[in-house]
C-alpha cells in the first residue's frame, strides 16, 4: 500500500476545488473520484465512476480508485442520495483496506427534519458504523451556498424574509484547510463543528447582500410552517458553543466576490 495515498470523492466540487491543492502542497499524491474522464495533473489523478451509478459498474470503479489507497476524503454530495453514496463507499473501503476515512457532513444533521439531513445523518451512521478508523466534520452552510440563495431570492420583486431562520456561514477555504488537517492526523471520531464568526438572519444576509449590490428591495416577512420551522427558529442548525469558528466573515466574502 502506498502509505500516503488519498482519494477523494467530489474533488471537483466547490469544497474539493479547495482541498485537493492543499493535499498536494502537503506533498500528498491524490486520486480524484469524478464523473467523467479527466486527464492526470500535477499530481493528481482522476479515476471515473459515479457512487450513484449502476450498483455493480459503481462498485468496479470505486475498487479501482480505492486500490493502494491509504486515506479517504469523502466531500461528495449533493440533494439527494448521501446516505447510499457513502453506504457503498464504506463497503468499497472496508474491501481495500482503507487506514482513515474522513467525511464532511451538516451541522444539525440530527436535529433538522429535512430530508437532505437525514441523509447526511445516516451517512455519518454509515461512516460510524463502518468499523473503519474515521473522522467526521460537521460544517456549517458555506458562503458560497448562502450568496447562491440571496442572490436568487434578491431578484424577485417582494423577497422573501424567513423569520426566526439564522445561519452561521463559514467559508469553503477554512472548512477546506480544516479537513485537510484533520486527513493528515490521526483518526478522530467526530469533532468539534466549524461555523462561520458570526450568526445571521436570513433578513440580514439579503439585506447585506443588497447593499454591497447598490440595490434596495422590499422585503416580505415570512413564516415557515410546522416541524422545519421549529427547527430552525429554535437554532437546530446552529452550534454557538463548543464549536470551531472561521475568521472570513460574510461581508468579506462579498466584497471579494462582488469584486471578482
Amino acid at each position: 500500500m502506498t502509505n500516503n495515498l488519498v482519494l477523494v470523492t467530489g474533488g471537483t466540487g466547490t469544497l474539493g476545488r479547495q482541498v485537493v491543492p492543499l493535499l498536494r502542497a502537503a506533498g500528498r499524491p491524490v486520486r480524484v473520484l469524478s464523473r467523467r474522464e479527466r486527464p492526470a495533473e500535477d499530481g493528481v489523478a482522476y479515476v471515473r465512476g459515479d457512487l450513484l451509478g449502476d450498483a455493480a459498474e459503481a462498485d468496479a470503479r470505486l475498487d479501482e480508485a480505492l486500490a493502494g489507497v491509504h486515506t479517504v476524503l469523502h466531500l461528495a454530495g449533493g440533494p439527494k442520495g448521501d446516505d447510499e453514496a457513502t453506504r457503498r463507499l464504506v463497503a468499497a473501503a472496508r474491501r481495500a483496506g482503507v487506514r482513515h476515512l474522513v467525511h464532511i457532513s451538516v451541522i444539525g444533521a440530527d436535529k433538522v427534519p429535512l430530508g437532505y439531513f437525514r441523509a447526511k445523518l445516516a451517512a455519518e451512521e454509515a461512516v460510524a458504523g463502518s468499523g473503519l478508523p474515521y473522522t467526521v466534520l460537521r460544517a456549517a452552510q458555506f458562503h458560497d451556498l448562502a450568496f447562491t440563495v440571496v442572490e436568487k431570492m434578491a431578484k424577485l420583486p417582494l423577497v422573501p424574509a424567513p423569520g426566526g431562520v439564522r445561519w452561521q456561514p463559514v467559508d469553503v477555504r477554512e472548512v477546506a484547510a480544516r479537513l485537510v488537517e484533520l486527513a493528515l492526523g490521526e483518526p478522530a471520531g467526530p469533532v468539534p463543528d466549524l461555523a462561520g464568526p458570526a450568526v445571521y438572519g436570513m433578513d440580514e444576509l439579503t439585506r447585506r447582500y443588497l447593499a454591497a449590490r447598490g440595490r434596495s428591495r422590499r422585503m416580505l416577512p415570512v413564516r415557515v410552517p410546522g416541524k422545519v420551522g421549529r427547527a430552525y427558529r429554535s437554532g437546530a442548525n446552529l452550534t454557538l458553543a463548543g464549536a470551531e469558528h472561521g475568521r472570513r466573515t460574510w461581508e468579506e466574502f462579498l466584497a471579494e466576490r462582488l469584486a471578482a
